[in-house]
Order: C-alpha cells, then structure tokens, then sequence
C-alpha cells in the first residue's frame, strides 16, 4: 500500500539553494545619491522659503497649486534621504527604488516651480 502525503512530497524534494549574495554597489554610489538629494532638498528649502514668504504679491489659487507641488517634491525627497540612509540601501534592488523615489520628487519639483515661475511671471493671467 503506497501512501502519499503532503509530507513524502516534501521530503522528496531537493533543498531550495540560498539565495546568491549580490554584490554590493560599487564605492561612491550612496553617498552620490544622498549628497544630490540633499542639494536638492536645500534648494527646496530655500526656495519655498523665499516664494512662500518673502515674495511680494498676493496668494491665489494657483498660487496653492504650486504650493502643494513643492511640499509634495519636499515630503519625496525627504523619503528618499531616508531611504539611502538605511542599510538596506546598498542591495542594487533597493538603491534603485530610492533613485526612483528620488526622480519623482524632481519631476514634482520641477513642476512646482514652472508653475510659480508663471504665477510669478503674470503670463497666467487674463487682461
């Protein structure tokens, strides 16, 4: 009489190999990335700082638009520092997701400041 279990399936099995280690990334990588965002934020920083309180004119609605696209591009940026601070940060898998994380709080960047450039600017509005 042959019975089978879920048991005998396993045990006939060959061991799962571990994984392969990966390679780490190579010298420099990490603190390129951090020294980039941080040079970025900086300049996020500032530049809501100037825009946000110092620049002459009165607050519209387009002005809030532009307001959110910069806190939003400060809040990523701030994650992907904290992401390349952690250790885990040195597996490739995840240095690319914090480059990731990083692009994207550029692009929001990038789109916060055109739209205060031409709030700014007066080109928006209608004579």
């Amino acid at each position: 009489m042959q019975s089978s279990t879920a048991e005998d399936q396993q045990a006939k099995q060959p061991a799962a190999s571990p994984p392969e280690p990966r390679a780490p990334l190579p010298q420099g990588y990490r603190q390129g990335i951090i020294t980039a965002i941080t040079v970025l934020l900086g300049f996020s920083l500032a530049f809501v700082r100037f825009w946000g309180f110092e620049a002459p004119g009165p607050w519209r609605l387009r002005s809030i638009f532009s307001a959110v696209a910069l806190l939003t591009a400060i809040v990523l940026q701030l994650i992907a520092l904290f992401r390349s601070l952690r250790l885990e940060d040195d597996n490739p898998v995840e240095y690319r997701r914090t480059v990731v994380w990083f692009l994207v709080s550029a692009l929001a960047l990038v789109l916060g400041l055109l739209i205060a450039a031409f709030e700014l600017s007066g080109t928006l509005d209608s004579k």
